[in-house]
This record gives structure tokens, C-alpha cells and sequence, in this order.
């Protein structure tokens, strides 16, 4: 029972601090609470889409096609009559679940195998680590594309693509305060305690570096959303007719000229939905920065 109450010990307070700090660097950087508003009202907007939605988003209307935005149609309506406001709502649910899906697996398998490289170094540390450089060296668009054009454009694999483009960096960011925590004189007395190199990485030195993790997630979200835009762009995302941003932006593109509205709004909630994040882990960065520094 005393173990169990010693392993928890460093850790509480470490969070404690965490979310202390950041708050304090949110209220010295009102963007960032900017950009958390921004991103729970869209997961707030994706998830009630069905009832907020005006109209169903698969449904035709050429008598109604390519309306400019009014009453009717708030955003307007693309070539096929349907409504792009209500196309958008859902939309967002594609982008979020593949964005957070692949994010999350990203995180999980990246930071697992740059924990591990880091704790048990040498030989292993080396070739796992070459292994990511050379994944690293794609550029993620382009390895996403070579994914998904083998796998097929599906939600599911669209998913595994990004997920696959974004362990490398996740691994990479995992490893160096990995290094770093493992000479702490915590993790020595749980190695001197006969704690299992499972524990100590799980119970000691995750805690310890998942702040810099949850950063890099957030910014990463931000890729993904983009990278399974520009995949629906050239299409290779979720097949018609379900509704996508970069599918959206797509079907459009042939009348921007005389029918803007078709491209502007899911441009727009690209550009918003990213630039919310970025400044959202630039508040995360800034609440970490003394950590980095030392603090812990």
C-alpha cells in the first residue's frame, strides 16, 4: 500500500503545476483561450449536427442549384441544390473523428516506441530512430497519398495514412525528454525498489513528458485536418456523396469563378479550424516552456 501511495506522489502535483501554469499562460496569451473556444464550438457544432443542420446534406434539388447564400440557404447551395451550410456541419464530423482518430493512434504508437528507444538506448535506440528518419524524410502528404492510394479511400484507412505520416515525429518528441527523465534520481530509486522497467516508464516517466506529447497532439491535429483535406481535394478522401471540407472545396473548384461560395466556406472553416489549434498549442507550449527549462 505505501508503494503504491509512493509511486503516486511525484506525479499529482506534477499535473497540478501543469494545469496551473496552464492557465496562467492561457491568461497571459488571450489567444489561446481564443482558440479553445474556437475548437469546442466546432466538436460542439459537429456533434449536434443532425439537429442543427437545416437540411440533409445528401439531399438534391436542381431547381435550387448553385444559389448564392439567402434566406433559404444561409451558406448557399452547390451544383447539385444542396445545402453547403448543413454539407459543412457534417463535414466537420469527418474531419474531426479522422483528425483525432489518426492523432490519437499517432500519439499512442509514437510516443510508445520513442519511450521505449529512449529508456533502453543503444543499439535499439539507434535503429529504431533511423527507422523514423527515413519515414521522416517523406514529406506527410506525400507518404499519406502512397498510403491511401494502396490501401484505398476509405475512412478507415484515410485514418491509418495520417496516423502512419505522424508516429515518426511523435516518437521523436517522446524520446528526448525520455533521455533526459530516466537519469532523474526518482526513476534510479524505483530501479534500486526492483520496480519493472514497465512501471517506471508507465507510472514515472509518461506522466513526466506528457505535456510535450499533448502539445505536439495539438498541433498535429491540425495537420491531419489539413492533410485529409488536401486528400479529398485530389480524390483520395471519403467517397462522394458524404460530405468532406476538402471534397466540399473539390466539387466546387469548377465554378469558383461565377459561384465563390462554393470554396469560400470550407476554406474558411479549414482556415479557422487550424489557425484555433495552432495558437491552442502555442498556449500548451508556453505553459511547458518552464518545465523544459527545468522546473521539474
Amino acid at each position: 500500500m505505501s508503494t503504491s501511495v509512493h509511486d503516486a506522489a511525484p506525479v499529482a502535483p506534477s499535473r497540478l503545476r501543469w494545469l496551473k501554469a496552464t492557465i496562467g499562460a492561457f491568461n497571459a496569451n488571450k489567444t489561446s483561450w481564443l482558440g479553445l473556444a474556437i475548437v469546442l464550438a466546432v466538436i460542439i457544432a459537429a456533434a449536434l449536427a443532425p439537429v442543427i443542420a437545416p437540411h440533409d446534406p445528401l439531399e438534391q434539388d436542381i431547381l435550387s442549384r448553385l444559389q448564392p447564400p439567402h434566406d433559404d440557404f444561409y451558406l448557399g447551395t452547390d451544383y447539385f441544390g444542396r445545402d453547403i451550410l448543413s454539407r459543412l456541419l457534417y463535414g466537420a464530423r469527418i474531419s474531426l473523428v479522422i483528425g483525432i482518430a489518426s492523432t490519437a493512434i499517432a500519439m499512442v504508437a509514437g510516443s510508445l516506441v520513442g519511450i521505449l528507444a529512449g529508456y533502453y538506448g543503444g543499439r535499439f535506440d539507434v535503429v529504431v530512430m533511423q527507422a523514423m528518419d527515413i519515414l521522416l524524410a517523406f514529406p506527410s502528404l506525400i507518404l499519406g497519398l502512397i498510403l491511401v492510394a494502396m490501401l484505398g479511400p476509405s475512412m478507415e484507412n484515410i485514418t491509418i495514412a495520417i496516423a502512419l505520416t505522424s508516429i515518426p515525429s511523435f516518437a521523436r518528441i517522446a524520446r528526448a525528454p525520455t533521455i533526459a527523465v530516466k537519469e532523474r534520481d526518482y526513476i534510479g530509486a524505483g530501479r534500486a525498489l526492483a520496480f519493472s522497467d514497465a512501471r517506471i516508464m508507465a507510472g514515472h516517466i509518461l506522466p513526466n513528458i506528457f505535456p510535450e506529447i499533448l502539445v505536439m497532439a495539438s498541433l498535429w491535429l491540425a495537420s491531419a485536418i489539413r492533410t485529409e483535406a488536401s486528400l479529398a481535394f485530389i480524390g483520395l478522401g471519403v467517397k462522394p456523396p458524404t460530405a468532406t471540407w476538402g471534397g466540399m472545396i473539390r466539387e466546387g473548384f469548377e465554378n469558383i469563378l461565377d459561384s465563390y461560395w462554393l470554396v469560400l466556406a470550407p476554406s474558411l472553416a479549414i482556415l479557422v479550424v487550424v489557425f484555433a489549434l495552432n495558437v491552442l498549442g502555442d498556449g500548451l507550449r508556453d505553459a511547458i516552456d518552464p518545465k523544459l527549462k527545468g522546473e521539474r
